[in-house]
């Protein structure tokens, strides 16, 4: 196994990290990222087989787990009780619940709303040049998750504040700062979510609350505490990613000069997921020695998945630096694989389906009108800012 140096926190890599994904892939299936110190698979068929295959999970194993330091304890409090980080039985048990409320029925049901709220926002575009993150991308997926929760839209402020701080624990390079914020978000996120959820007990609504309070399987509900970590999972996963795929597909289009229709949107999806993902490294822990790929895993080793690079492999795609949104759809490792793919994989598609068409119907002469810079955060992967200049928006 090749051994390769890149420094996560290098803007020029997280600029554009395609061209060491495909230096990496030409040396194997695996390779052994010294700055990260763990194997990561490159290829299409490891990083599949590794999100598949049950001898890998999220769980560290129970021998290797560290005490929590005590600043730190808000924050993985709320973790004890995430789907994202949790194996089975735990695991099994909570997704069965939690997608008896989270039904695709009540996620489809949020197309005309989706579409409603597109069109707000494009109505009070600023008539120059704007960021279009800061009025379209960002507050699409915290608007509809608030209103999914049932969370007044006057939070969707804080709930952004709170969801970007513990998001960071994710990213390359966190300080003591970073962890601090993400204990005090972890903290006031908790806090305002068991009042709304002791309040919809009393009080219940036609919201995903209320539908989680109510979600039984065998008699077995959902804790307050696994209610209020779902929220937040759903909030911080659905947001981030969906705000950077918005981002990532705007840019990606109009650096090609193509614009997105209805027709055909789901194929378009699809390629932009696949091409630019919001989520470049998704990792695992070995739970039995197992050799693939030529490498002895031992239990307790740490893998990384590299998403990105698996997604520009040539063995499953066709020239597969080229951005074609007629593509014919294929698999691809965007929303991670196996137990723990995507819960929220449906809506984010959804939001995505409406809301490109619905910018580039109103706004068919968008423009770039400066340089679209991603943020120098790894494993994540978008915009930090999106400037565009549009003509005229039409009326609909």
């Amino acid at each position: 196994m090749q051994i390769v140096h890149q420094n996560p926190n290098d803007s020029a890599f997280v600029q554009n990290p395609y061209p060491f994904y495909d230096h990496l892939r030409g040396l194997g299936d695996l390779v052994f990222w010294q700055d990260y110190g763990m194997v990561c698979t490159v290829s299409h068929a490891a990083t599949n087989t590794i999100l598949r295959d049950r001898r890998f999970g999220r769980e560290v194993p129970a021998e290797l787990q560290a005490p929590v330091p005590p600043h730190l304890a808000p924050f993985y409090a709320v973790e004890a009780h995430s789907m994202l980080e949790l194996e089975p039985p735990r695991h099994t048990r909570l997704r069965s619940l939690v997608l008896r409320a989270f039904t695709s029925r009540r996620i489809k049901a949020l197309g005309p709303e989706i579409d409603a709220l597109c069109h707000q926002l494009i109505d009070a575009f600023p008539p120059d040049e704007f960021d279009l993150l800061d009025v379209y991308a960002r507050p699409i997926p915290v608007i509809i998750i608030a209103r999914l929760l049932g969370v007044p839209e006057s939070m969707a402020g804080d709930l952004l504040r709170w969801s970007n701080a513990m998001v960071a624990m994710y990213q390359a390079g966190r300080t003591r700062t970073t962890e601090e914020a993400a204990a005090t978000a972890a903290t006031e996120f908790v806090a305002f979510m068991r009042g709304h959820i002791n309040a919809r007990r009393t009080a219940p609504a036609d919201d995903l609350i209320t539908h989680l309070i109510a979600a039984s399987d065998g008699g077995e509900t959902l804790t307050t505490d696994e209610m209020i970590t779902t929220c937040i999972l759903l909030l911080n996963a659905g947001h981030e990613a969906t705000v950077h795929t918005i981002g990532n597909a705007v840019k990606t289009l109009l650096d090609h000069g193509l614009v997105a229709r209805s027709e055909g949107c789901e194929a378009l999806t699809e390629e932009v997921l696949r091409f630019d993902p919001p989520l470049h490294m998704f990792t695992r822990h070995t739970y039995a020695g197992t050799e693939l790929f030529g490498h002895r895993f031992e239990r307790g080793d740490q893998v990384a998945c590299l998403l990105a690079s698996a997604n520009r492999d040539a063995a499953i795609y066709a020239n597969p630096d080229h951005f074609d949104p007629a593509r014919a759809i294929k698999p691809h490792t965007s929303f991670g694989g196996g137990l723990h793919f995507c819960v929220g994989a449906p809506l984010a598609r959804l939001e995505l389906q409406i809301a490109l068409p619905a910018l580039f119907d109103r706004l068919p002469e968008l423009a770039l009108s400066g340089p679209a810079r991603y943020g120098d955060t790894y494993h994540f992967h978008g915009l930090e800012r999106l400037p565009v200049r549009p003509a005229e928006p039409s009326s609909t």
